[in-house]
């Protein structure tokens, strides 16, 4: 392994993702762990209590290294009122259909952010990570102090030398591949684009700035791992490939839309929660996506019980079916087999390359 503190953290250089909404339960991280990878728990959407509830499982579960990530607060403009009104009046269809009123825009924009800060200084765990924006230098140098090793989403060379100049030990760089929302720094629907696939953002995160790099996006194999790690990355974070474990809290409609022929393809849809989300196409998202208002996370509360209900009724075309482009690539494996399965098929995969390249690779045993 390397000697960097990132890759001390377990033994294989394999992430899984921290996927909000229930997947990153106790249970999938506590058996990543345990595995050998780096688990993560998946903070946004809890209480600050509830978070503190999991990660006394988790502990529970493993004594190894595992991680917390938090959303950022969304200190930028407010919403328009109109336009959520607009979108308000195009869901009210969907209400009467599964019989749920709408939720509250108003439920609140900042994520319980600073009492899951409170409780990450006060009772440290071995790695937090940030989505959706840049903490205060302070905040870093707070969690530097009490030995947690701090992590930064980012979807641009320029996130990563703000992460970088903030006091980071490490950024997340996230493709256009990947799976859920995507932790752009800033929302901004001019900026809504294609995107830049992870192996180009890579090499350009890794000649801009001199941190330790997490590489993620359409990861579904050890093959594409030994990739990211040729080029430049110290590790891997997959989130997909881990949804459809038993040890997942995904629902099982989401967790078998993975591989239905019915959902042949992902897209970018703010339809569900008002910030850009790769998820499989339903009917939910070809309705609402084109008239979706940038408005996050105003319509994520908005739309809440609609998924809910959809989820409760088994209609997989009424929730937000998170998922990257590699998800036809799906295993359903229990968790600490395909960790050790990716770990193998790196090997393999390093193997192959040897042979054909005579370059010298890090082990991962």
């Amino acid at each position: 392994m390397s000697t960097t503190a990132l890759n001390d953290l377990s033994r294989f250089p394999i992430v899984q993702a921290p996927m909000a909404g229930g997947a990153s339960c106790p249970e999938l991280v506590g058996a990543v762990c345990e595995a050998g990878a780096l688990g993560f728990l998946a903070g946004g959407y809890k209480t600050a209590g509830g978070l503190y509830q999991e990660i006394k499982q988790v502990r529970g579960l493993t004594a190894r290294p595992f991680g917390v990530n938090l959303f950022m607060p969304q200190t930028g403009r407010p919403a328009d009122p109109a336009a959520l009104e607009v979108y308000r009046h195009q869901l009210a269809g969907e209400a009467t259909w599964y019989d749920t009123p709408l939720g509250e825009a108003d439920d609140g924009r900042d994520d319980a952010y600073d009492a899951k800060l409170a409780i990450l200084l006060d009772d440290p765990v071995r790695v937090v990570s940030f989505t959706f924006g840049c903490p205060e230098p302070e905040v870093l140098a707070s969690f530097a102090r009490v030995g947690t090793y701090t992590i930064l989403t980012v979807t641009s060379a320029d996130e990563a030398l703000t992460a970088q100049r903030a006091g980071a030990d490490a950024v997340c760089v996230q493709g256009v591949e990947a799976g859920g929302h995507q932790g752009a720094y800033r929302d901004d629907p001019a900026d809504d684009a294609p995107g830049t696939g992870l192996l180009a953002l890579l090499t350009q995160v890794r000649e801009s700035v001199a941190l330790p790099i997490v590489a993620t996006g359409g990861i579904m194999r050890g093959a594409q791992i030994a990739a990211v790690l040729a080029a430049g990355a110290d590790a891997a974070q997959l989130g997909t490939a881990f949804l459809c474990c038993p040890e997942s809290g995904a629902h099982p409609l989401h967790k078998r839309a993975l591989t239905d022929p019915l959902f042949t393809r992902t897209a970018f849809t703010r339809a569900f929660s008002g910030r850009p989300a790769r998820g499989l196409v339903n009917r939910f998202m070809r309705e609402h996506g084109p008239y979706a208002p940038a408005a996050y996370p105003e319509i994520h509360h908005l739309t809440a019980p609609i998924r809910k209900a959809a989820a409760t009724a088994g209609d997989a075309q009424g929730m937000a079916l998170w998922a990257g482009q590699g998800h036809r690539l799906a295993r359903e494996l229990p968790a600490g087999q395909l960790v050790e399965v990716l770990a193998a098929e790196l090997d393999t995969a390093r193997t192959d390359l040897c042979d054909t390249s005579g370059f010298a690779h890090r082990s991962t045993s």
